[in-house]
């Protein structure tokens, strides 16, 4: 048996896979009566598995914002003592059919998004988009914040549910012509987002509410984010399993650990130190300040988007002092190391080439090219929030150590 055969049928079948799926937004609902397994005493949290107590701070007061929320601690300094206690159950959201952006965490108690891929059948989920700066998922704390994350409760995600109820959204479809219009789909979102509040905007402006939701979406032009999110991992999970693929189907970051899983490696964590993302920052804050980088949004450069689609927004390469130049030469070397291209998500800057698709371990180990990941910066401290945006890499050591595993499993 010619091993480089069934790797190259096992990637073609992987890439089709992705390529071919749908990501369709169905409903919003209670985490705990939609999330397959979900607990009253889960929580979900972002990136490869991770005790409490080896979260970063930031990641560790999101847990304990949302027991608040959830009622089941009166101060930070309880949440914290029941989360050390183990009496609750933290596992990755990816290994919960989820996804969730920085801190990621996620409770039975909160509103989520429900997207299903209706070609092969599977679902997935995310809690709804805060907005910027002072926020749970980058680790604020706070009145404020738990103030809002009820009013999504009690108002954001019962509305929405009565919108997509009547009408469900196909968010591949937004999201392919948010790259047209300049999004990269991962830090930038402002065409995606106003997209998608055209495409509810018949149906919600029939509400009693309509007013205070349209002006909250309005307002957060990173709303799709945690609408893409899951709509991209709707497209990778079906490719996930498939005997001899050497094709990446999920990358994720936890503030500690960087972790990547292949489909031909079904379960399996690949993990290597984060460093903090290089930026942008906000006035009064420099790279000193910058947490670990977190967040299960590198499911979007896992689809070939964000970084790996670069091109499509040179803006967000300025974060880091780049120019046209450097967005175009990243979106290049994205091509080198995927499989092939996206059918619908086309890049008018590459004269309408599709976006890369299908992360390959053997290219990235061959060429030491690594994703470049567009991301929001965490203050390293728990409780002031987010202070700039910019990117990072993933470590190599977990694409060194995937391709070992590959080697060893299938007798290389």
């Amino acid at each position: 048996m010619d091993v480089s055969d069934e790797i190259e049928k096992a990637n073609k079948k992987a890439f089709d896979i992705m390529n071919r799926g749908k990501a369709m937004l169905r409903d919003f609902n209670y985490a705990g009566k939609v999330i397959p397994g979900m607990k009253e005493n889960t929580i979900l949290h972002a990136g490869p598995p991770i005790a409490y107590a080896d979260m970063i701070d930031p990641m560790k007061a999101a847990v304990q914002g949302a027991l608040m929320f959830e009622g089941k601690a009166d101060s930070l300094e309880q949440a914290d003592k029941m989360a050390r206690k183990g009496d609750f159950e933290f596992k990755p959201c990816h290994e919960m059919n989820s996804v969730g952006p920085m801190a990621g965490i996620t409770t039975s108690g909160m509103y989520v998004a429900v997207i299903e891929n209706p070609e092969f059948g599977n679902r997935t989920y995310c809690n709804l988009h805060e907005g910027r700066g002072k926020i749970l998922r980058f680790g604020a704390t706070g009145k404020e914040v738990l103030e809002r994350l009820n009013w999504m409760n009690e108002k954001l995600g019962p509305a929405l549910k009565e919108v997509v109820k009547k009408n469900p959204v196909d968010l591949k479809n937004i999201a392919a012509e948010g790259v047209q219009m300049g999004d990269e789909l991962h830090q930038r979102y402002r065409a995606s987002s106003l997209l998608f509040l055209s495409a509810i905007s018949g149906n919600l402006l029939e509400l009693p509410n309509a007013r205070e939701i349209f002006k909250f979406i309005a307002e957060r032009e990173q709303f799709f984010l945690n609408l893409a999110m899951p709509a991209m991992k709707a497209l990778a999970d079906p490719a996930d399993g498939i005997k001899y693929s050497t094709v990446v189907t999920r990358m994720t970051r936890n503030g500690v650990n960087f972790g990547i899983q292949v489909s031909g490696l079904k379960g399996k964590w690949f993990t290597g130190r984060v460093e903090p993302p290089v930026g942008l920052f906000f006035a009064g804050f420099s790279q000193k300040d910058a947490a670990g980088d977190f967040g299960d949004s590198a499911i979007m450069e896992t689809l070939g988007l964000g970084g790996l689609s670069s091109a499509a927004a040179p803006s967000v390469t300025r974060f880091v002092g780049g120019t046209v130049k450097d967005a175009i030469h990243a979106t290049e070397l994205g091509y080198k190391i995927t499989y092939g291209q996206s059918k619908d998500i086309l890049i008018p800057a590459m004269d309408f080439r599709g976006a890369p698709l299908g992360i390959d371990i053997l290219k990235v180990n061959e060429t030491n090219i690594l994703p470049t990941i567009n991301t929001g910066i965490a203050h390293k401290q728990a409780g002031i929030g987010q202070i700039g945006g910019g990117i990072s890499h993933p470590p190599l050591k977990a694409f060194n150590d995937a391709l070992k595993e590959y080697a060893a499993a299938y007798g290389l």
